[in-house]
């Protein structure tokens, strides 16, 4: 059990994050780089929001690449940690999971770049967002497949029970990356809640990396590294923001989730552990098509949900605390199984 790496990489990648954000903010004002509040998207109130800085997810990635390459580098220079494959060179883990989560991210840059430098409020075409996700999720999707020797088979929570799936592996696998990447772009409506509710999944596959039988070290300082990153960010992103993170923080974030779930071989745990991120998502999709089934009528006030409760009467900073102590409990849920 080595602990120390990953709590280096979590300090470092926080003070790193304070002073990327004291430099960045005001570079983004500065640039004019400001969010566009359109109000089809969110609360008639939100329009004091126009202007706020965006883009600001670079402040926890910089932090946490800066960071993992540092206190990473004894075990990601070791290259390949499965033996299932060893004659056939591939990056480690937490390479592979960096690099997926930055190409996300990368895509959520454009698609703020667009909307910020282009003047065009949506961004990046539906489907040219979509093509881009299906080349990132599948060029993961083989990689896992040619390291894992093509195993096919995922874990189920609570259990030691392993379902082979079969081809429909890389199906569900692909459903489970672009869905929930997107579900956490979602959950990104409100100062602090994207970044609250996935502090707490971070602390989980540090956990859980750290402490299972099987300590996946690298994996536990990239985790505590991206943990500590959204962790400084927070202290500008929490209410009322000076910037938010934009779809190159969410983006980043959604791979980051998905693929360390992967990584620590607990994909369909996320239903679990990422609950905040269903909820929003499924919110999102129950009231499109209650809207077209009923021609105008809604379930919820505005989604995704967390909207809903904002016209309902709750603060934003209620809003943040209550989804992100449930995302809490359910992360304590799925380590408590893994590591008791």
């Amino acid at each position: 059990m080595d602990l120390l790496w990953p709590v280096l990489a979590l300090v470092l990648s926080f003070i790193i994050s304070i002073i990327v954000g004291k430099v960045l903010i005001p570079l983004l004002y500065k640039l004019k780089f400001g969010q566009t509040i359109l109000s089809e998207y969110g609360p008639t109130w939100h329009a004091k929001k126009q202007g706020v800085a965006t883009m600001g997810g670079f402040i926890f990635i910089i932090s946490s690449v800066i960071s993992f390459l540092l206190f990473g580098f004894p075990y990601y220079s070791k290259g390949l940690e499965s033996s299932n494959t060893s004659s056939v060179w591939l990056p480690s883990a937490g390479v592979a999971a960096l690099v997926v989560a930055l190409l996300f991210g990368l895509m959520g840059f454009a698609d703020d770049f667009v909307k910020v430098v282009k003047k065009r409020n949506l961004g990046l075409s539906a489907i040219q967002k979509i093509i881009l996700q299906v080349l990132i999720s599948a060029a993961y999707i083989a990689y896992i497949a040619v390291r894992n020797g093509f195993d096919t088979s995922m874990r189920l929570p609570f259990s030691d029970i392993r379902l082979e799936f079969s081809y429909f592996y890389y199906i569900i696998a692909f459903i489970i990356i672009v869905g929930f990447t997107n579900a956490v772009n979602l959950t990104d409506g409100i100062d602090g809640l994207a970044s609250g509710v996935t502090l707490p999944v971070m602390a989980m596959f540090t956990i859980i990396a750290v402490f299972s039988a099987q300590p996946r070290t690298e994996i536990s300082v990239l985790s505590a590294a991206v943990f500590g990153g959204i962790f400084g960010f927070l202290l500008y992103n929490r209410y009322p923001a000076k910037v938010i993170m934009g779809d190159t923080g969410s983006m980043f974030l959604g791979g980051m989730v998905c693929v360390l779930a992967f990584e620590l071989d607990i994909p369909l745990a996320l239903l679990i552990f990422g609950i905040i991120y269903l909820i929003e998502a499924f919110s999102v999709i129950l009231q499109v098509l209650y809207f077209k089934a009923t021609h105008g009528k809604r379930i919820f006030k505005m989604s995704p949900i967390h909207h809903h409760f904002e016209m309902s009467g709750w603060s934003e900073n209620k809003i943040v605390a209550v989804f992100s102590i449930i995302s809490l409990a359910a992360c304590a849920v799925v380590a408590v199984w893994l590591l008791v």
